[in-house]
């Protein structure tokens, strides 16, 4: 329920690096904030505490102090008790955890924002509410990325080095977006109303970057334990050129739902100002990925998190529309080899998200209107 000033109550699902700048700088700005994580080691700190210490970037130096909570549980019923909000901070493969957690304790009301849904999150979250049974009046939505890039440089303590400026959320149904722009721009006026799920879904860009640089760096990577430019060195003109595949065929599977999709290039220009005739020169031409160094390990979120939870989806949605994948599928391949898993088994297939057998038209409405 609203708090005394009529401003929402906010639950941050996820004591990550995330989690805690979310939940550090709504308390910061003096919302009522209660945080859930699923372990209790993580949470210790932050209630011997009782809070989280946000400290200040070069550029947001005022952005700093002590963040009071009102709430760190491992209890996600205790989090969502009296919460309009559950902002879950999490990687996408704990969003079916989150949701089930959530189940019980859902009320008319609530909105939940997944932060980001990578590749049909929100998706994932609705199929689970409606298997479930949920009756509540609830609306899921997701954001194309996260809002903030910081890092938990100590216990509780947690540096929020940049803030976007615009970060596009739709709900499922559509139609829903507007209320929770509304809900959300007391706290984020970033937040700007996208059409449908399967543009912030579609252009989740990560898809295309992420897994295929770390696949093709693998030797480097284990090397040097990432020492070396991952977006700069490691992205060669061979190298570019399977991205420019992989962003093809994402394309045109989205084209194939009737969504126009942007392309990495339009991204890269509309998020950096970066251009160039080609990926390989966009990418070179952007400034902002100048010193940012490959992960330490080839077991990283940008395959362990990406290739599930992003190319998954967009090759089994193709596969069922009779669009061809090939160059997502064989990065997915070779992430199975390198790591001895199975991502097709563990990733957000049209089976898993219930789409099996539906029409275009029958997915359209589903994400539009929230049936079928």
């Amino acid at each position: 329920m609203p708090d005394e000033l009529g401003r929402p109550v906010f639950a941050v699902f996820g004591a990550g690096n995330g989690g805690q700048a979310m939940a550090g700088y709504l308390a910061l700005k003096g919302f009522k904030v209660r945080l859930y994580n699923r372990s209790e080691p993580r949470l210790l700190p932050i209630k011997r505490m009782g809070g989280i210490e946000i400290v200040g970037s070069e550029m947001h130096p005022d952005l700093r102090g002590f963040a009071k909570l009102e709430v760190v549980t491992t209890d996600a019923g205790e989090a969502m008790e009296g919460s309009d909000i559950l902002l879950v901070v999490v990687p996408a493969n704990g969003h079916r955890f989150i949701a089930e957690q959530m189940v019980p304790h859902l009320r008319d009301g609530q909105i939940i924002l997944l932060n980001p849904g990578r590749t049909f999150g929100a998706l994932e979250v609705f199929q689970i509410f409606r298997e479930k049974g949920v009756k509540a009046d609830v609306i899921v939505a997701e954001a194309q990325t996260f809002i903030f890039a910081s890092r938990s440089i100590n216990p509780a303590q947690v540096r929020i080095f940049r803030i976007k400026n615009s970060i596009p959320v739709a709900a499922i149904p559509a139609f829903r977006t507007p209320e929770v722009i509304k809900a959300l721009r007391v706290a984020f006026p970033q937040f700007v109303p996208e059409s449908n799920i399967f543009l912030t879904s579609f252009n989740n860009i990560g898809a295309v970057f992420h897994p295929a640089i770390t696949v093709l760096n693998a030797s480097r990577i284990e090397s040097t334990h990432g020492d070396f430019e991952f977006y700069i060195e490691g992205v060669t003109p061979a190298v570019a050129s399977i991205l420019e595949r992989i962003d093809e065929e994402r394309c045109k599977v989205t084209e194939a739902l009737g969504i126009r999709p942007m392309t990495a290039r339009e991204w890269l220009y509309i998020a950096y100002d970066a251009a160039g005739s080609s990926l390989f020169e966009a990418i070179h031409n952007n400034r902002g990925y100048y010193g940012i160094k490959a992960p330490p390990t080839v077991e990283y979120r940008y395959i362990t998190e990406d290739v599930p939870m992003s190319l998954v989806p967009i090759a089994s949605m193709g596969r069922m529309l009779g669009v061809k994948t090939d160059a997502i599928e064989a990065i997915i391949q070779l992430a199975n080899l390198i790591l001895k898993r199975d991502f097709w088994e563990e990733g957000r297939t049209v089976e898993k998200l219930g789409l099996v057998g539906l029409t275009v038209r029958e997915i359209r409405r589903l994400a539009l209107e929230g049936s079928i």
